[in-house]
């Protein structure tokens, strides 16, 4: 069952990463990406995997060493989880550089490859991001005309 979850949890996201990154201006990629709920199947997938390991992961996670971590990650459920996590979060992330680069009028040729940054890298990403956003300020909080 754990191989089978990790394998689908990317799937549940690179439609949106796709909207995002190569549709940025078509008008139902806003709308599509304005609900935080494009991040449900990834954590259901999460969920899926963390429930029945709870007590084990509680323990690694409640008072946290690298050695514990090492093994519960290093299982075949832990990476799954892990990945899950990673997906779900990410996209959450990219979502928020996508909407709140709206709201600021960056050009899309500077978002979209800062997008795939942050699927691959997402700290680096949003870090990067939030540089960029400090020297930009919101375009009168209305997001950018979209275009057909």
């Amino acid at each position: 069952m754990t191989e089978p979850l990790f394998d689908i949890t990317f799937w549940f996201a690179a439609p949106f990463w796709a909207l995002m990154i190569l549709a940025p201006k078509w008008r139902r990629t806003a709308a599509v990406v304005a609900s935080p709920l494009i991040c449900l199947p990834p954590l259901i997938v999460y969920a899926a995997l963390v429930v029945p390991e709870f007590g084990a992961l509680a323990a690694a996670l409640v008072d946290p060493h690298l050695s514990g971590l090492r093994g519960v990650l290093g299982s075949s459920t832990g990476a799954a989880a892990a990945w899950a996590h990673f997906v779900a979060f990410d996209l959450f992330l990219g979502r928020w550089i996508f909407l709140d680069s709206r709201t600021r009028r960056l050009p899309s040729l500077l978002i979209s490859p800062l997008l795939v940054l942050t699927i691959l890298f997402a700290p680096l990403g949003v870090l990067l991001y939030l540089l960029i956003r400090l020297t930009t300020t919101p375009a009168h909080g209305r997001p950018v005309p979209l275009e057909a």
